[in-house]
């Protein structure tokens, strides 16, 4: 792999990427300046200054690689003729794919996200269906030094193959390679077809992902998570992604995966964290636990939560100071009929019933 022709061209275009990472982060850096510090100004101010820093520290966690590699491929598409009538053609493109998207001064891609549509090919293309590639081009990279490149070529450039200018004994077999540490790794420069399907699964209903010890269920999951949440990003990233492990040994091995893949902002924990200040004192037997893991469960409790969304049946009063603050059963009857109204699911409405709760209560007080 070291002596392919164009190492020299490759490594040169990774410092340039480098060089406009890095760019970029002082860019970003630079953005905390331009909204008015300190504790004055209006409320306004105040709140514009903390999105604004809140959304710099959530970029800056995305362009931040560490010693990881920043670019580990490229896909070149093969040239389409335009049809009789002149269009559906195009030139030959390249893009390189990489962990984080990085562009230019001028906005021009220098790396692709890894979980960009165009980036797609990268993964799933194969000799019997390239997706328009002439040649897929896998970088071993040790941080940001090239060490080797390994060329998969499809369509009219598999002719090379007779010629022996294919190099390189495959991106896959390289990170097998590796060196491993005690931390679950990402496989981002190595995923495999079957994998990126799973990974790039649409996002309604629930996706199972099945295999034996160490097929890699557990890292295909985890940057699914990472794909979820840089293509659906406004509902998800609002709604916010938990990632839940069996105990903290197994939360320590994971936690390293997502952040290397630029998402920062995902909650970890274990299963008891759900459910605070509760211990476990027995086990059900066989028949009750099966009972209650039955998927049929869900409609049961999901009619028990909806029972128990009832108004109050006498007035409420709650002693402050000198006075009682009250909520009448009329009032918590319309609290009930607009949360129901305006939302789904019981999770969804207990925020607001919470606040109109309060702002009734507020109310009696003001009365």
């Amino acid at each position: 792999m070291a002596n392919h022709p164009e190492l020299e061209s490759e490594q040169a275009y990774i410092d340039h990427a480098h060089e406009c990472l890095e760019a970029t982060r002082a860019e970003v850096e630079a953005m905390r300046h331009s909204v008015e510090g300190g504790r004055g100004g209006t409320f306004q101010n105040r709140f514009e200054r903390d999105v604004m820093w809140d959304r710099v520290d959530s970029r800056l966690a995305q362009l931040d690689i560490g010693d990881l590699s920043l670019v580990f491929g490229r896909v070149d598409s093969e040239a389409v003729e335009p049809d009789e009538n002149g269009a559906h053609g195009h030139p030959e493109e390249t893009f390189y794919i990489g962990r984080t998207a990085v562009s230019d001064d001028n906005r021009d891609a220098v790396v692709v996200d890894w979980r960009a549509p165009i980036a797609e090919t990268f993964y799933r293309a194969t000799g019997v269906d390239p997706m328009g590639l002439r040649r897929r081009r896998h970088f071993s990279t040790r941080g940001s030094t090239l060490l080797g490149i390994d060329d998969e070529l499809f369509g009219t450039a598999a002719e090379a193959l007779d010629d022996g200018e294919v190099n390189g004994h495959g991106a896959l077999i390289s990170a097998l390679e590796e060196s491993r540490s005690g931390k679950l790794s990402d496989i981002v420069g190595t995923i495999q077809a079957e994998q990126d399907a799973i990974i790039r699964s649409e996002l309604p209903g629930i996706v199972v992902v099945q295999g034996g010890p160490g097929t890699g269920k557990t890292v295909v999951a985890l940057h699914r998570a990472a794909y979820l949440l840089y293509t659906h990003r406004f509902p998800l990233e609002g709604q916010g992604v938990l990632v839940v492990g069996p105990n903290r040994v197994f939360l320590s091995y994971i936690e390293q995966v997502l952040p290397s893949l630029g998402e920062a902002g995902v909650e970890i924990g274990q299963l008891s964290d759900l459910v605070p200040r509760v211990r476990v004192h027995g086990y059900d037997d066989e028949s009750t636990a099966r009972v209650k893991g039955d998927l049929r469960m869900v409609d049961v409790v999901r009619a028990a939560v909806r029972d128990r969304e009832r108004p109050l049946r006498e007035p409420l009063r709650v002693p402050y100071g000198v006075q009682n603050l009250t909520l009448s059963v009329e009032d918590s009857a319309e609290i009930v009929r607009q949360a129901r109204r305006r939302f789904r699911t019981h999770n969804a409405g207990r925020k607001f019933v919470d606040q109109l709760f309060f702002e009734r209560i507020a109310e009696s007080h003001r009365n």
